[in-house]
């Protein structure tokens, strides 16, 4: 589970900024939370986001796909890392952008923290938090690794190390080179922490559609359940040929191995995808089946159905997976709201909620405008955050509760509106003064 990260310098960051995901001492919905008996924390299941736009809410979530991406599949050789700092400033500095992670695993908690610049880097370092104290594991600061601590003097260790390129991490490279002492951090960021944009198709829809799939029976009653007017799925054969570029799928399909299922990438929106069955290459599309008054099956391709719905299919094998514990995973969704009727992401958001045990340890955190969500009678006030811009552009990430005067019987949501919290737009008229006249001169 993510207890904390913390970011700095990165788009509209310019001060550290950190999403807390260790629960206050408030009792408002005490069910909702994950005790860690060990370390005597309660943390959160959830999180809400909010902000005006270019506040900074989908920036957040970059700098954690950034982060997992530069973690789990990192640049080649002397390649420029794609960071993206802040760039208001008068002059701007030439500092690193940097990121930590507090994260629990198993039952340790781990504080992983690394800077970069475009070009390497600077600082990278793991610590193992204790009840009362703390191990580092490995330090390294400009290119070198502290000669004191624990693995440096173990030969696989330091040779992992000298392999470690300036514009990778050693982390990353010391699971290549198959060192297990860090392994299970890596495998949160590649198994665990599943970030998802607003574009984020569903590849693996083909999947969970099939009627063998252990989500089939879930996935098709919630589709019910949620009004998409869906009532099965189906899987049809389609003539390659005829619906792809001459040669395309035969190239594409020449790595495809025995029982292995292929999205066709972009052509997935279409529920395009191979399957090699007893040598033989199979190209099928999935369709939805919808009934007519008459109680008749009408096939309907995916691009045929509403962006809404096709934003529910992306979206529910997320939720299934979180509502069944099929791991201690954290799901981050920007924009869970988009295209989506109010009523259909609070169902989603509740049931995922009425769904967790003392002993869940899955994790949702999103972004929204979705205001009829603001609302203490589903979140705690320290599961509500918003983010805001200051005049010169750089954006700060508060929680609800640090706000004194939100009490448990405020109405948050009209207050926020008001825009006493921030977070919401500045909008101005043509006769309304510019404060900000001196900023954009």
């Amino acid at each position: 589970m993510l207890l904390r990260f913390s970011v700095e310098n990165w788009m509209s960051f310019r001060d550290e900024a950190t999403l807390d995901m260790v629960a206050t001492r408030e009792e408002q919905h005490s069910n909702h939370l994950a005790p860690i008996a060990k370390y005597g924390l309660k943390l959160l299941p959830v999180a809400a986001i909010y902000g005006a736009n270019a506040s900074g809410k989908s920036n957040l979530i970059k700098a954690l796909a950034f982060a997992q991406k530069f973690i789990t599949d990192p640049p080649k050789a002397n390649a420029v890392i794609p960071i993206n700092p802040f760039r208001l400033s008068k002059e701007p500095p030439e500092l690193p952008t940097g990121f930590r992670f507090e994260i629990l695993i198993g039952e340790t908690i781990y504080e992983y923290r690394f800077s970069v610049t475009d070009d390497r880097v600077v600082q990278e370092e793991l610590k193992q938090i204790n009840k009362a104290s703390e191990e580092t594991l490995f330090r390294r600061l400009e290119g070198k690794l502290n000669p004191i601590d624990q693995f440096a003097e173990n030969s696989a260790s330091r040779f992992a190390f000298e392999g470690t390129q300036d514009n990778q991490l050693y982390l990353t490279n010391s699971v290549s080179q198959k060192l297990e002492e860090f392994k299970p951090l890596y495998d949160w960021f590649a198994k665990s922490l599943f970030v998802i944009l607003p574009n984020t198709r569903y590849g693996q829809l083909h999947e969970i559609t099939d009627d063998n799939h252990p989500q089939f029976g879930r996935m098709t009653t919630r589709l019910h359940d949620l009004d998409s007017g869906i009532a099965a799925f189906r899987q049809i054969d389609i003539s390659p040929d005829r619906t792809f570029p001459k040669g395309m799928i035969d190239s594409i399909a020449a790595n495809l191995k025995e029982g292995q299922t292929l999205s066709l990438g972009p052509l997935s929106g279409e529920g395009a995808f191979l399957r090699r069955k007893e040598g033989n290459v199979i190209a099928r599309r999935l369709v939805s089946v919808h009934r007519s008054e008459s109680g008749e099956e009408i096939l309907f391709t995916f691009s045929e159905e509403s962006d809404g719905t096709r934003r529910l299919l992306d979206l529910l094998p997320a939720f299934l997976f979180l509502e069944e514990e099929l791991g201690p995973s954290t799901f981050v969704i920007d924009e869970l709201d988009r295209s989506l009727h109010p009523n259909l992401t609070r169902n989603l958001i509740e049931h995922y909620l009425a769904q967790r045990t003392g002993s869940s340890h899955s994790q949702l955190i999103f972004t929204t405008h979705d205001t009829q969500l603001m609302t203490q009678d589903i979140f705690r006030r320290d599961e509500i955050w918003i983010t805001e811009r200051d005049k010169f552009g750089a954006s700060k990430l508060v929680a609800f509760s640090e706000f004194k005067d939100v009490r448990k019987d405020k109405d948050i949501r009209r207050s926020y509106l008001q825009g006493r919290m921030g977070g919401v737009p500045r909008i101005r008229t043509a006769s309304s003064p510019c404060e900000d006249e001196a900023a954009v001169r």
